[in-house]
């Protein structure tokens, strides 16, 4: 090993998608001063993937890209038709991710799905 690896950070990447771990330690196999650990072995810093936080007997929550987009706008408040404008979807669009979220929340309106959402930590305010 040479002096520079000797001396190197050394970077551990604790990441579920295997693809993304790959893209992660290509990018970082170009940097000077750090090297990629070998599994098992100790690291000055990880990279680790994070995950939903989950309390015992908490629900899997399996929400599209688009009711996560309308969720983060339920939580700034916005209204159907202004969910609607900001996607670029129609109103009954909207109506329709709102109705599943709820649903897939099981909240009783707007407020409580938002409510949820922050504490079973499926968004973040």
């Amino acid at each position: 090993m040479s002096e520079e690896g000797s001396s190197a950070i050394v970077v551990a990447i604790e990441v579920e998608d295997p693809v993304l771990a790959d893209r992660i330690a290509a990018l970082l196999a170009g940097v000077a001063g750090l090297r990629i650990a070998a599994p098992g072995e100790a690291a000055a810093l990880a990279l680790v993937s994070r995950t939903t936080p989950r309390t015992s007997g908490a629900q899997e929550f399996d929400l599209t890209p688009r009711e996560r987009d309308v969720l983060g706008l339920l939580a700034e408040g916005a209204s159907n038709k202004a969910i609607a404008k900001r996607l670029g979807i129609s109103a009954h669009t909207v109506k329709f991710h709102v109705s599943s979220l709820l649903d897939k929340l099981d909240a009783t309106g707007r407020t409580d799905a938002v409510a949820h959402a922050a504490r079973l930590g499926v968004i973040h305010l």
